[in-house]
Protein backbone atom coordinates (compact mmCIF):
# COMPACT_ATOMS: atom_id res chain seq x y z
CA UNK A 1 0.00 0.00 0.00
CA UNK A 2 1.45 3.44 -0.92
CA UNK A 3 2.37 5.78 1.92
CA UNK A 4 -0.21 8.38 2.86
CA UNK A 5 0.84 11.96 1.99
CA UNK A 6 2.20 13.93 4.93
CA UNK A 7 -0.38 16.33 6.38
CA UNK A 8 0.96 19.71 7.49
CA UNK A 9 -0.72 22.60 9.29
CA UNK A 10 0.52 25.63 7.42
CA UNK A 11 -2.81 27.47 7.40
CA UNK A 12 -6.45 26.52 7.98
CA UNK A 13 -7.39 26.93 4.31
CA UNK A 14 -6.02 23.41 3.80
CA UNK A 15 -8.56 21.92 6.25
CA UNK A 16 -12.24 21.22 5.76
CA UNK A 17 -14.87 22.82 7.99
CA UNK A 18 -15.55 19.41 9.50
CA UNK A 19 -11.88 18.82 10.34
CA UNK A 20 -11.64 22.24 11.97
CA UNK A 21 -14.71 21.50 14.10
CA UNK A 22 -13.24 18.14 15.10
CA UNK A 23 -10.00 19.77 16.27
CA UNK A 24 -11.93 22.40 18.24
CA UNK A 25 -14.07 19.78 19.99
CA UNK A 26 -11.02 17.62 20.65
CA UNK A 27 -9.31 20.63 22.27
CA UNK A 28 -12.27 21.09 24.59
CA UNK A 29 -12.34 17.40 25.50
CA UNK A 30 -8.60 17.36 26.21
CA UNK A 31 -8.99 20.35 28.53
CA UNK A 32 -11.82 18.62 30.39
CA UNK A 33 -10.15 15.18 30.61
CA UNK A 34 -6.37 15.68 30.27
CA UNK A 35 -5.43 12.38 31.91
CA UNK A 36 -7.30 10.47 29.21
CA UNK A 37 -4.62 11.55 26.72
CA UNK A 38 -1.44 11.32 28.78
CA UNK A 39 0.05 8.38 26.88
CA UNK A 40 -1.26 9.04 23.37
CA UNK A 41 2.15 10.18 22.07
CA UNK A 42 4.38 7.91 24.11
CA UNK A 43 7.87 7.64 22.56
CA UNK A 44 7.04 10.35 20.00
CA UNK A 45 9.37 13.32 19.51
CA UNK A 46 8.53 16.89 18.55
CA UNK A 47 11.28 19.16 17.20
CA UNK A 48 10.53 22.84 17.86
CA UNK A 49 12.44 25.22 15.60
CA UNK A 50 12.43 28.91 16.53
CA UNK A 51 13.54 31.63 14.15
CA UNK A 52 11.37 34.12 16.11
CA UNK A 53 11.33 34.73 19.85
CA UNK A 54 8.56 33.08 21.83
CA UNK A 55 6.97 32.56 25.22
CA UNK A 56 3.55 30.95 24.68
CA UNK A 57 4.39 28.88 21.60
CA UNK A 58 7.54 27.45 23.20
CA UNK A 59 5.96 26.66 26.56
CA UNK A 60 2.63 25.33 25.29
CA UNK A 61 4.15 23.00 22.70
CA UNK A 62 6.81 21.67 25.05
CA UNK A 63 4.31 21.06 27.85
CA UNK A 64 1.83 19.59 25.35
CA UNK A 65 4.16 16.94 23.96
CA UNK A 66 5.39 16.11 27.48
CA UNK A 67 1.88 15.69 28.92
CA UNK A 68 0.94 13.50 25.94
CA UNK A 69 3.81 11.17 26.83
CA UNK A 70 6.31 12.35 24.23
CA UNK A 71 9.49 14.40 24.13
CA UNK A 72 10.17 17.94 22.92
CA UNK A 73 13.45 19.21 21.45
CA UNK A 74 13.99 22.98 21.34
CA UNK A 75 16.16 24.39 18.56
CA UNK A 76 17.13 28.05 18.31
CA UNK A 77 17.57 28.82 14.60
CA UNK A 78 20.74 30.83 15.30
CA UNK A 79 22.31 27.87 17.11
CA UNK A 80 21.74 25.48 14.19
CA UNK A 81 23.24 25.12 10.73
CA UNK A 82 20.16 26.39 8.90
CA UNK A 83 21.92 29.63 7.94
CA UNK A 84 24.92 27.71 6.61
CA UNK A 85 23.13 25.53 4.07
CA UNK A 86 19.84 24.88 2.25
CA UNK A 87 16.71 24.78 4.43
CA UNK A 88 15.57 21.65 2.63
CA UNK A 89 18.68 19.69 3.57
CA UNK A 90 18.30 20.46 7.25
CA UNK A 91 14.55 19.79 7.13
CA UNK A 92 15.12 16.36 5.57
CA UNK A 93 17.58 15.50 8.33
CA UNK A 94 15.47 16.81 11.23
CA UNK A 95 12.37 14.96 10.06
CA UNK A 96 14.27 11.69 10.07
CA UNK A 97 14.69 12.05 13.83
CA UNK A 98 11.17 12.98 14.95
CA UNK A 99 7.48 12.36 14.35
CA UNK A 100 6.42 16.01 14.04
CA UNK A 101 8.14 19.36 13.52
CA UNK A 102 6.87 22.76 14.70
CA UNK A 103 8.48 25.87 13.25
CA UNK A 104 8.09 29.52 14.23
CA UNK A 105 9.43 31.42 11.23
CA UNK A 106 9.78 35.01 10.07
CA UNK A 107 9.07 34.32 6.39
CA UNK A 108 6.18 32.18 5.13
CA UNK A 109 8.22 31.15 2.10
CA UNK A 110 10.88 29.56 4.30
CA UNK A 111 8.20 27.68 6.22
CA UNK A 112 6.91 26.26 2.93
CA UNK A 113 10.42 25.15 2.00
CA UNK A 114 10.74 23.42 5.36
CA UNK A 115 7.45 21.58 4.84
CA UNK A 116 8.31 20.62 1.28
CA UNK A 117 11.35 18.65 2.40
CA UNK A 118 10.00 17.27 5.68
CA UNK A 119 8.92 13.63 5.84
CA UNK A 120 6.79 14.33 8.95
CA UNK A 121 3.99 16.84 9.67
CA UNK A 122 5.08 20.45 9.99
CA UNK A 123 3.06 22.79 12.20
CA UNK A 124 3.18 26.53 11.59
CA UNK A 125 3.96 28.00 15.01
CA UNK A 126 3.70 31.48 13.47
CA UNK A 127 4.95 33.19 10.32
CA UNK A 128 4.39 36.56 8.70
CA UNK A 129 1.30 35.25 6.87
CA UNK A 130 -0.51 33.02 9.37
CA UNK A 131 -0.82 32.12 13.05
CA UNK A 132 -3.11 29.06 12.94
CA UNK A 133 -2.39 27.75 16.44
CA UNK A 134 -3.23 31.08 18.05
CA UNK A 135 -6.49 31.38 16.15
CA UNK A 136 -7.63 27.91 17.24
CA UNK A 137 -6.93 28.83 20.88
CA UNK A 138 -9.00 31.98 20.33
CA UNK A 139 -11.91 29.92 19.05
CA UNK A 140 -11.69 27.51 21.97
CA UNK A 141 -11.82 30.49 24.33
CA UNK A 142 -14.91 31.87 22.59
CA UNK A 143 -16.53 28.42 22.60
CA UNK A 144 -15.92 28.03 26.33
CA UNK A 145 -17.46 31.39 27.23
CA UNK A 146 -20.67 31.16 25.20
CA UNK A 147 -21.01 27.43 24.50
CA UNK A 148 -20.94 27.87 20.73
CA UNK A 149 -19.20 29.60 17.85
CA UNK A 150 -22.09 29.77 15.37
CA UNK A 151 -23.52 33.29 15.32
CA UNK A 152 -20.98 34.73 17.77
CA UNK A 153 -19.90 38.32 17.01
CA UNK A 154 -16.15 38.93 17.16
CA UNK A 155 -14.59 42.33 16.46
CA UNK A 156 -10.90 42.68 15.70
CA UNK A 157 -9.36 46.16 16.05
CA UNK A 158 -5.84 46.77 14.80
CA UNK A 159 -3.40 46.21 11.97
CA UNK A 160 -4.42 43.44 9.54
CA UNK A 161 -1.82 40.76 10.22
CA UNK A 162 -1.13 37.02 10.35
CA UNK A 163 -3.56 36.50 13.24
CA UNK A 164 -6.38 38.14 11.28
CA UNK A 165 -5.76 35.83 8.31
CA UNK A 166 -6.12 32.79 10.54
CA UNK A 167 -9.14 34.25 12.35
CA UNK A 168 -10.87 34.78 8.99
CA UNK A 169 -10.34 31.15 7.98
CA UNK A 170 -11.65 29.77 11.28
CA UNK A 171 -14.54 32.23 11.44
CA UNK A 172 -15.73 31.01 8.04
CA UNK A 173 -15.54 27.37 9.15
CA UNK A 174 -17.16 27.91 12.54
CA UNK A 175 -19.86 30.44 11.67
CA UNK A 176 -18.39 33.41 13.56
CA UNK A 177 -19.44 36.90 12.46
CA UNK A 178 -16.14 38.76 12.18
CA UNK A 179 -15.97 42.55 12.12
CA UNK A 180 -12.63 44.03 11.07
CA UNK A 181 -11.52 47.51 12.09
CA UNK A 182 -8.19 47.64 10.27
CA UNK A 183 -6.98 51.15 9.36
CA UNK A 184 -3.79 49.53 8.05
CA UNK A 185 -3.49 46.47 5.82
CA UNK A 186 0.18 46.19 4.80
CA UNK A 187 0.76 45.26 1.18
CA UNK A 188 0.73 41.53 0.50
CA UNK A 189 -0.50 40.54 3.98
CA UNK A 190 -4.24 40.00 3.46
CA UNK A 191 -5.25 36.38 2.79
CA UNK A 192 -7.67 36.93 -0.10
CA UNK A 193 -9.01 33.35 -0.25
CA UNK A 194 -10.03 33.29 3.42
CA UNK A 195 -11.50 36.78 3.15
CA UNK A 196 -13.56 35.91 0.07
CA UNK A 197 -14.89 32.74 1.71
CA UNK A 198 -15.94 34.73 4.78
CA UNK A 199 -17.66 37.33 2.57
CA UNK A 200 -19.52 34.67 0.59
CA UNK A 201 -20.90 33.23 3.82
CA UNK A 202 -22.11 36.63 4.97
CA UNK A 203 -19.82 36.61 7.99
CA UNK A 204 -17.54 39.61 7.30
CA UNK A 205 -18.17 43.27 8.11
CA UNK A 206 -15.53 46.00 7.73
CA UNK A 207 -15.70 49.49 9.20
CA UNK A 208 -13.54 52.19 10.75
CA UNK A 209 -16.35 53.33 13.07
CA UNK A 210 -15.24 51.96 16.44
CA UNK A 211 -18.52 52.49 18.29
CA UNK A 212 -20.51 50.84 15.51
CA UNK A 213 -18.04 47.95 15.45
CA UNK A 214 -18.17 47.13 19.16
CA UNK A 215 -21.70 47.98 20.29
CA UNK A 216 -23.16 44.55 19.54
CA UNK A 217 -19.95 42.52 19.82
CA UNK A 218 -19.61 39.50 22.06
CA UNK A 219 -15.81 39.71 21.93
CA UNK A 220 -13.34 42.47 21.02
CA UNK A 221 -9.80 41.53 20.06
CA UNK A 222 -6.64 43.53 19.51
CA UNK A 223 -2.99 42.80 18.76
CA UNK A 224 0.36 44.56 18.49
CA UNK A 225 0.68 47.33 15.91
CA UNK A 226 4.32 46.50 15.17
CA UNK A 227 5.72 43.02 14.48
CA UNK A 228 7.24 41.61 17.66
CA UNK A 229 10.76 41.29 16.22
CA UNK A 230 10.67 45.01 15.31
CA UNK A 231 9.03 46.49 18.41
CA UNK A 232 12.30 47.26 20.21
CA UNK A 233 14.52 47.43 17.12
CA UNK A 234 16.19 50.87 16.80
CA UNK A 235 16.14 50.45 13.00
CA UNK A 236 12.34 50.32 13.11
CA UNK A 237 12.00 53.48 15.21
CA UNK A 238 10.40 55.50 12.39
CA UNK A 239 8.02 52.66 11.46
CA UNK A 240 6.96 52.38 15.08
CA UNK A 241 6.36 56.13 15.33
CA UNK A 242 4.23 56.11 12.16
CA UNK A 243 2.19 53.13 13.34
CA UNK A 244 1.50 54.69 16.74
CA UNK A 245 0.42 57.97 15.15
CA UNK A 246 -1.96 56.16 12.78
CA UNK A 247 -3.31 53.59 15.21
CA UNK A 248 -3.67 55.44 18.53
CA UNK A 249 -7.27 56.50 17.76
CA UNK A 250 -8.05 52.77 17.54
CA UNK A 251 -6.69 51.83 20.93
CA UNK A 252 -8.79 49.40 22.97
CA UNK A 253 -9.34 51.44 26.15
CA UNK A 254 -11.82 52.31 28.90
CA UNK A 255 -13.57 54.94 26.83
CA UNK A 256 -14.30 52.46 24.05
CA UNK A 257 -15.29 49.79 26.57
CA UNK A 258 -18.13 52.03 27.77
CA UNK A 259 -19.92 51.21 24.51
CA UNK A 260 -19.82 47.43 24.85
CA UNK A 261 -20.16 44.58 27.30
CA UNK A 262 -17.92 42.43 25.14
CA UNK A 263 -15.18 40.20 26.50
CA UNK A 264 -11.65 41.50 25.88
CA UNK A 265 -9.11 39.44 23.92
CA UNK A 266 -5.41 39.86 23.06
CA UNK A 267 -3.04 37.17 21.80
CA UNK A 268 0.01 38.55 23.68
CA UNK A 269 2.70 39.79 24.09
CA UNK A 270 0.89 42.90 25.31
CA UNK A 271 2.17 46.44 24.84
CA UNK A 272 0.07 48.40 27.37
CA UNK A 273 -0.43 52.01 26.44
CA UNK A 274 -0.31 51.20 22.76
CA UNK A 275 -2.92 48.79 21.29
CA UNK A 276 -4.58 48.34 24.69
CA UNK A 277 -4.72 50.42 27.85
CA UNK A 278 -3.18 48.86 30.93
CA UNK A 279 -6.48 49.05 32.81
CA UNK A 280 -8.17 46.62 30.42
CA UNK A 281 -5.62 43.82 30.72
CA UNK A 282 -7.01 42.67 34.10
CA UNK A 283 -10.48 44.14 33.55
CA UNK A 284 -13.35 41.89 34.79
CA UNK A 285 -14.27 41.29 31.13
CA UNK A 286 -10.73 40.39 30.11
CA UNK A 287 -10.24 36.77 28.99
CA UNK A 288 -6.71 37.37 27.71
CA UNK A 289 -5.12 34.84 30.04
CA UNK A 290 -7.78 32.25 29.22
CA UNK A 291 -6.68 32.64 25.60
CA UNK A 292 -3.06 32.15 26.52
CA UNK A 293 -3.78 29.06 28.64
CA UNK A 294 -5.84 27.54 25.85
CA UNK A 295 -2.81 27.40 23.58
CA UNK A 296 -1.84 24.25 25.51
CA UNK A 297 -5.05 22.34 24.80
CA UNK A 298 -5.34 23.30 21.15
CA UNK A 299 -1.67 22.44 20.61
CA UNK A 300 -2.35 18.99 22.03
CA UNK A 301 -5.35 18.55 19.74
CA UNK A 302 -3.37 19.62 16.67
CA UNK A 303 -0.56 17.20 17.49
CA UNK A 304 -2.97 14.32 17.99
CA UNK A 305 -4.94 15.12 14.86
CA UNK A 306 -1.90 15.32 12.58
CA UNK A 307 -0.47 12.10 14.00
CA UNK A 308 -3.85 10.31 13.82
CA UNK A 309 -3.84 9.72 17.57
CA UNK A 310 -6.92 11.74 18.52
Amino acid sequence: MPDQPVRHLIHWNDFSDEEIKRILLLSKKIKQYPLDYQDHLRNQSLVMLFQKTSTRTRVSFEVAISELGGHGIFLDWNSTNFDLTEIGYEAAYLSSNCQVLMARMVKHEELLELAEHSSVPVINGCCNRYHPCQAMADMLTIFEHVGKTEGVKLTYIGVHNNVVNSLMALSAALGVHLTLVCPLSPEGVVETNAKEKLKQRGLLFETLDLVEAVKESDFIYTDTWVDMELFNDPKAKELKRERIELMMPYQLNEKLKEHTGAKIMHDMPIHPGYEISKGLVFHPDSIIFDQAENRLYTQKAILLFLLNKG
